[in-house]
């Protein structure tokens, strides 16, 4: 089993990944960010949806909204958010390595760190490629990770979150391959246990990101320094890279 296919990982850890204080964060980002300002209407993918955080605020901004994701348990939470905002949102579960439904959106969006999982670097590409398709002409993906030029600032620092139940998790993250791929070891401490989990994934900078897009096919593409549209630097927080298809 690969780490990304086990729900027990997504269930166990979704407390730190999607806390309450994220989903916060995301509806603003959604309702600010010029990066996400689309015509009402738009059909809007959220490609590995998880438990749904861009979901709802999309769906409220007047998009036809679908979540795609692996992991059942994950779009059951986004179903269940959905349901609770009143949020209509078609949710499918399906491999982001082989989901694609052509000419289908205007948007795609890979967010949080949803990209790269894959060891072989053709099957990153594959995503895109298939997001691609999945778009209608001129339509945009846009791609959200940690970019390599951002996590060199502070990669090194084990990082501790505190939990509601008085649990908490130790996050540590180490540079593998010649800055290729970074693992990320989270660490579940709940009274007398302790629960680790070990994530993988490819590292992109700026241009190596930029040129995967022009290998799938995109044109027109820009790379941002976070949601608010913002140069990328060495100060940023994120990378996020948007193209078009033709």
């Amino acid at each position: 089993m690969k780490w990304y296919e086990d729900d027990s990982l997504w269930s166990d850890f979704a407390p730190t990944m999607f806390s309450a204080a994220r989903g916060e964060e995301v509806a603003g980002i959604v309702a600010d960010s010029p990066l996400l300002d689309f015509p009402p209407g738009s059909r809007v993918l959220d490609l590995c949806c998880g438990p749904g955080l861009f979901l709802v605020p999309l769906a409220r901004r007047g998009y036809t909204v679908t979540g795609v994701d692996l992991s059942a348990v994950m779009l059951e939470r986004a179903r269940t958010a959905c349901a609770t905002a009143g949020a209509d949102v078609r949710l499918i579960r399906a491999d982001m390595l082989e989901y694609a439904e052509p000419g289908s959106f205007d948007i795609v969006l890979n967010v949080f760190t949803s990209f790269g999982y894959f060891d072989d670097p053709d099957d990153n590409l594959r995503v895109l490629r298939n997001a691609r398709e999945s778009l209608a002409p001129g339509g945009r993906l846009l791609v959200d990770v940690m970019g390599k030029e951002v996590l060199a600032g502070w990669i090194g620092r084990p990082q501790a979150v505190d939990l509601p139940d008085g649990s908490y998790v130790v996050q540590r993250d180490t540079v593998l391959d010649s800055w290729r791929r970074l693992r990320t070891d989270w660490t579940l401490v709940r009274g007398s246990t302790a629960r680790t989990a070990s994530l993988t994934s490819h590292l992109y900078s700026a241009a190596e990101l930029h040129d995967l897009f022009v290998a799938a096919g995109f044109t027109g593409i820009e790379c941002f320094g976070g949601f608010d549209g913002s140069g990328y630097d060495q100060r940023s927080r994120r990378l996020i890279v948007r193209g078009t298809r033709k």
